[in-house]
């Protein structure tokens, strides 16, 4: 079928408005019809140069949509199903998945860019292929994906609220609550205060945080940190954030994460670590970034660096559960959206996230 979709080929340069063609759904395939779509830093990184994949590509991996037709052998999903696209669908048959960690499919990894077969649904019309964003690729009309990357949803649950979901939501709740382990009592600093340091604000709360530092350069995106579970706010730009954080908590913090990825957030995380803390490392950096740190330091008082990808999530699990904090109202989606925008407006939603500008801009295709 002929759809609309944002085509990158050259790293900084807007994206291409085109029709594409797209290859029906194969066997644990399903064909989507895209609801939204979340304009995200990793996008940014791939547009920018930051990170690698292979052009032309499609971008876009926080999505929503419904099932429009499913492929031979589809049984967990039907035509008329509202489903959360997960970025990282599991094969269920590699060592990761077998191991308990859906979020590290060996198979997802190896078939970086294309679906589980290794091949391309989406073509331009001139017959090329065209990598698929994490298995995703909704920056389009439609979006072929695998079946374990559709996550049903409720029909009271909206297509934006469903794409914050499908990343942000989940990469920073679960950074709080199931990779940093997050527990009641414990202090917590969040540094960068965009869709997912608020998503791993709120995480924190959840999970009974007695202390939550919000740290940005933007005094309006600390004040609504305040407002999703926040105790304290610094303002980056005003003040040194070690030193601002270690006025309001002189012993440190237990858990410290980083939500932006620069080389200087990440080294402020281990520098705000107290006894036995931990700096978990959220955002993603530039491919090739390097951070210097003391691990004497970290040896004597018994602190950790951690990696969370995805929240350490497991997707068909732990993003139902997601749903359900938002239904009960515990958990707040609406106050992370910042505007929506039309498919042919994501090179300027990127420009807008990269000033700062924005938290999270849903395309609406």
């Amino acid at each position: 079928m002929r759809i609309t979709a944002a085509v990158l080929y050259d790293v900084n340069k807007p994206y291409s408005i085109e029709p594409v063609e797209l290859d029906s759904p194969k066997r644990g395939e399903v064909l989507v019809k895209v609801g939204a779509a979340g304009i995200c830093r990793s996008d940014l990184h791939f547009q920018k140069g930051e990170a690698t994949i292979a052009l032309p590509a499609v971008l876009g991996h926080e999505g929503s949509g419904t099932v429009e037709a499913v492929g031979d052998g589809v049984g967990m999903v039907k035509p008329g199903d509202r489903v959360i696209l997960s970025f990282v669908p599991n094969c269920g048959h590699c060592q990761s998945c077998e191991t308990g960690r859906p979020h590290l499919c060996d198979e997802h990894a190896r078939t970086s860019g294309k679906l589980f077969d290794g091949t391309s649904r989406l073509h331009t019309l001139a017959g090329q292929d065209l990598t698929h964003m994490g298995k995703v690729a909704c920056f389009a009309e439609y979006a072929v994906v695998p079946e374990a990357g559709c996550i049903p949803a409720p029909a009271g649950l909206g297509f934006p609220q469903m794409a914050l979901i499908g990343c942000s939501v989940t990469t920073g709740v679960g950074a709080a609550v199931f990779n940093g382990g997050v527990a009641p009592g414990d202090s917590v600093a969040v540094i960068g205060c965009g869709g997912v340091g608020l998503s791993a604000v709120q995480g924190a709360r959840l999970a009974g945080a007695s202390r939550i530092v919000a740290v940005d350069v933007r005094p309006e995106k600390t004040a609504l940190a305040r407002k999703l579970g926040a105790t304290d706010q610094v303002d980056a730009s005003a003040a040194d954030a070690v030193t601002a954080v270690r006025d309001l908590l002189p012993d440190g913090v237990d858990y410290a994460f980083d939500a932006i990825g620069l080389t200087s957030t990440t080294s402020q995380a281990i520098a705000l670590l107290g006894l036995g803390g931990a700096a978990v490392l959220v955002g993603l950096p530039p491919d090739g970034s390097t951070v210097s740190f003391e691990p004497l330091v970290l040896a004597e008082s018994d602190q950790r660096i951690l990696g969370s990808n995805y929240g350490s999530v497991r997707h068909g699990v732990d993003i139902p559960a997601l749903v359900d904090r938002f239904m009960d109202g515990d958990l707040l989606l609406n106050e992370l959206i910042s505007s929506r925008a039309p498919l042919e407006s994501a090179s300027a939603a990127l420009d807008e996230l990269e000033a700062g500008r924005a938290l999270r801009t849903l395309l609406i295709p």
